[in-house]
């Protein structure tokens, strides 16, 4: 990454000793405030993300799931915050269906976030927990402006789900809140408080645990308190892959990161230095690289005691370099699974002065989630169950206490053993393929994190169309079509792109201080409302 390179086509990378990069420019400003009261870069991401429940309540709730990848000063760590399924979903309850649920009940599994918010704060914060929610409180309860990307996405949601049990409330007009209106929501400021008040047990075994599995049950719902009170976060050893000088780190399954290594290992047998960037010939060797790997991702990944394969397995290097010799660099291909030998989500990042950083993403999934509120609560549960599968063959096939397998993941740059930035691109399956073109950007491009970001992206969507952004040139799109793809050019303002945010450690100098702190630059997507905050 050349520092210098401040070329950024709409806006300039942000420069400071402390920093937090959000959607959102109010919950951004959360995680200054934590910063402000001594707080450190893991204090910062939960007072953003904790915010963020409230002021993008179209990408994330109070019942989704959470994961993080954090440097504590001296090592990494990896966060799977998902829940299981209920102990109820057996394949005999959704016997005679082809596929899941999209929406409602049969969706929602457990949620683990707030348990993720606890647990990272207990291990790494400085700050006391309760002091997490101030900024999350208030604007539930004063209110506050509703941007025009979050209305849209609102108002987009509020026509499927307005039927869905309990959805009513975040329609207290019958519609959705239009762009500027105040945004207030009482409920929901007060199960903050009951959440920061029980260290989020409440969620878990208490009050707020009967409301939402009476909920549950009023409606045949499997989920119940059992299951509720099994949870428990999971501390994990993320994996990784190296691409040139650095190595990517991810969540391993049942989180989709896997597939992002996986492509960035395919292009390190491919002749990709040889491209020239944003041209028709890199871009082709991206998607082919990214079709490889969905195409794994698919056939193998799910709850790790469920899988037939072993991550390692996949990013063996003799089996990515296999994967590699089926692309043609001039020609678009399909992909079926290999079979290795065998041995709506919001995304933040935050880093401090001495050293700590952290990627963290939670999500209600597709936008709502479920779709379901609990009356009375603020709480909007996810619909994370939809990924399961429902062929009996399949290693993603639905069981009691499984975990699906999962879209929303945090990432981690490091050389040298050393850490070089936090970053992610939230949206579905855009995830995994933003976190390929970030890295590319970055590491094969040079591009500052912002730069990077602003960069029109290219997208395989969930039913394998290539898509992409207007401002691709024309001669790109014709010499991809010229190559055998069919690309879809999406308006410009498609939101199917994700949103990137980046925070990377700042190069120290030569006659830097022993002990003195770090900097760092940022860098937040121009597509959302988002915004990097230093301090």
């Amino acid at each position: 990454m050349d520092i210098q390179t401040f070329n950024s086509v709409q806006r300039k990378p942000v420069m400071a000793r402390n920093m937090v990069a959000s959607s959102q420019p109010l919950a951004a400003q959360a995680g200054t405030s934590a910063f402000a009261k001594g707080g450190n870069a893991i204090d910062a991401a939960l007072a953003t993300a904790i915010t963020l429940t409230v002021v993008e309540p179209t990408m994330n709730g109070l019942g989704g799931d959470a994961f993080a990848i954090l440097w504590d000063g001296e090592k990494l760590h990896g966060m799977n915050g998902s829940g299981r399924a209920p102990a109820g979903w057996t394949p005999a309850r959704f016997k005679g269906r082809q596929a899941m649920d999209a929406r409602g009940w049969e969706t929602v599994t457990v949620p683990g976030q707030v348990a993720a918010w606890a647990d990272l704060s207990d291990r790494f914060g400085d700050l006391p927990f309760e002091e997490l929610f101030e900024d999350a409180i208030r604007h539930a309860m004063d209110g506050f402006p509703v941007s025009p990307v979050i209305a849209r996405q609102w108002d987009t949601a509020a026509k499927e789900l307005h039927s869905i049990p309990g959805f009513e409330a975040f329609m207290p007009r019958g519609r959705a809140p239009r762009a500027g209106e105040i945004w207030r929501f009482a409920d929901q400021a007060v199960t903050l408080r009951e959440i920061a008040r029980t260290h989020g047990r409440s969620f878990y075994e208490g009050r707020l645990a009967h409301r939402i599995t009476a909920f549950a049950a009023e409606h045949g719902a499997a989920l119940s308190m059992d299951d509720l009170a099994a949870h428990r976060t999971e501390w994990v050893e993320p994996i990784s892959q190296s691409f040139g000088p650095v190595h990517v780190h991810e969540i391993p399954p049942n989180g989709q990161g896997i597939a992002a290594l996986i492509a960035l290992g395919i292009l390190e047998h491919l002749p990709y230095g040889e491209t020239q960037p944003g041209s028709a010939a890199r871009a082709h060797l991206e998607i082919e690289a990214m079709r490889a790997a969905f195409a794994d991702l698919h056939a193998h990944i799910t709850d790790p005691a469920h899988m037939r394969v072993k991550a390692s397995d996949l990013l063996d290097p003799a089996y990515l370099k296999h994967r590699a010799s089926l692309i043609d660099p001039t020609r678009a291909g399909q992909y079926d699974p290999g079979q290795p030998e065998t041995g709506g989500t919001i995304y933040l990042c935050a880093a401090d002065a001495q050293g700590r950083m952290i990627s963290y993403i939670q999500s209600n999934f597709n936008g709502f989630g479920s779709g379901v509120v609990v009356p009375g609560t603020g709480i909007s549960l996810h619909n994370r169950g939809k990924s399961f599968s429902l062929d009996p063959q399949h290693p993603n096939i639905v069981a009691p206490g499984k975990k699906t397998m999962h879209t929303i993941i945090p990432a981690f740059m490091t050389q040298d053993g050393r850490p070089v930035m936090a970053f992610g691109v939230m949206g579905a399956n855009m995830q995994a393929q933003g976190h390929v073109q970030m890295t590319l950007r970055m590491v094969a491009e040079g591009l500052n994190p912002q730069a990077a970001s602003d960069v029109p992206r290219w997208r395989v969507n969930d039913v394998g169309e290539l898509i992409m952004e207007a401002e691709w040139p024309e001669s790109v799109i014709r010499e991809l079509e010229a190559m055998g793809h069919t690309p879809r050019v999406e308006p410009r303002d498609s939101l199917e792109f994700g949103s990137a945010q980046l925070i990377a450690r700042l190069p120290q100098q030569p006659d830097t201080e022993p002990g003195e702190t770090v900097a760092y630059i940022g860098g937040s997507d121009t597509r959302r409302d988002g915004q990097v905050i230093g301090y």
